[in-house]
């Protein structure tokens, strides 16, 4: 599982969290600013990103959007703030979405964290992990790794979806830009580049 000083993966894949025709209607717009607009989150790292694409494309929320499509004009890093109304509340679905989907990946987080200070563990980094539940955690997973959710919510009383847990840390780190610990999200740039482009298309 990645950990706080991860190695950033490239997004390739990105899931739609809402689709602007017209662009943004509420600012000044110009050039690219003038065409269809998706805000989406990356698959990997969670990144957050305006994506200019061409007319023709349509795209439904909470589907996935493949980065290298000839059809994407230009990509946007952007934060928290910069999302919709639309886009923030879809946001929660989509990463439980993406968690349930790779289970395999988010359930060796359970696996493998460790503490981060003399009183404080990786774990209870996740909202309702106090020191209880924390310990029963290490306890069971001594006695052999856990293979997916259901069967850490067996073997460990008391604790209740987990995809849920994580779900919920991820958009703490997305929503905090100074947030101290950061496991399944990549630091955010300086708020000067928080908007630079990531990629545009050449002509």
């Amino acid at each position: 599982m990645p950990m706080m000083e991860k190695r950033p993966e490239k997004e390739e894949v990105a899931w739609i969290l809402d689709y602007l025709p017209m662009g943004h209607t509420d600012i000044k717009q110009h050039g690219y600013q003038k065409k269809p607009l998706v805000q989406a989150v990356g698959e990997k790292q969670f990144t957050l990103m305006d994506i200019y694409t061409e007319e023709e494309i349509s795209p439904e929320t909470r589907e996935k959007i493949d980065l290298k499509s000839d059809k994407i004009l230009q990509i946007r890093r952007i934060s928290y703030k910069n999302l919709t109304n639309g886009s923030q509340k879809e946001l929660p679905h989509v990463i439980e979405k993406i968690v349930r989907k790779d289970e395999e990946r988010f359930i060796n987080f359970f696996n493998t964290a460790y503490p981060l200070t003399t009183r404080l563990h990786m774990l209870e980094l996740l909202p309702g992990i106090g020191k209880k539940l924390m310990w029963a955690v290490i306890e069971e997973r001594e006695k052999g790794k856990f293979k997916s959710f259901q069967e850490l919510v067996e073997r460990v009383k008391g604790l209740h979806m987990p995809e849920r847990l994580i779900a919920h840390r991820i958009e703490e780190e997305l929503k905090d830009d100074n947030i101290k610990y950061r496991v399944f999200t990549t630091l955010p740039r300086h708020a000067r580049e928080k908007e630079t482009p990531i990629r545009h298309k050449r002509h």
